[in-house]
């Protein structure tokens, strides 16, 4: 077996760039979107707990970041968002090629 020829940059970019990945991404930024307006907005008499779903929708990833000082949870947040974006795309185009070997492999 020969070696892929493949990149790792552009493995990643082939990962990133489908349907699955592309909309978890998006996802992620409405809920960023949502928290920054809460957080700059809405006037609340207690905390308010919208932060916690940024951790949420990038778990379980981010939370190996919770527990650390400063603002390395938010830096969590973004490598959550990339490395489950990344497992999506990769199952997306696992799926993908399956159905496609099992409908080339049905037609012939």
């Amino acid at each position: 077996m020969a070696a892929s020829p493949r990149t790792l940059s552009r493995s990643v970019r082939h990962n990133l760039l489908n349907p699955a990945a592309l909309g978890y991404l998006a996802i992620v930024a409405a809920v960023g979107v949502w928290v920054g307006l809460d957080a700059t907005l809405v006037e609340h008499a207690d905390a308010s707990l919208a932060g916690v779903w940024l951790f949420i929708v990038t778990a379980p990833t981010s939370m190996l970041f919770a527990a650390l000082p400063g603002s390395l949870p938010f830096a969590g947040i973004a490598v959550g968002a990339f490395v489950q974006a990344l497992a999506l795309g990769a199952a997306y185009r696992w799926a993908l090629g399956r159905a496609t070997r099992r409908t080339a492999t049905a037609g012939a």
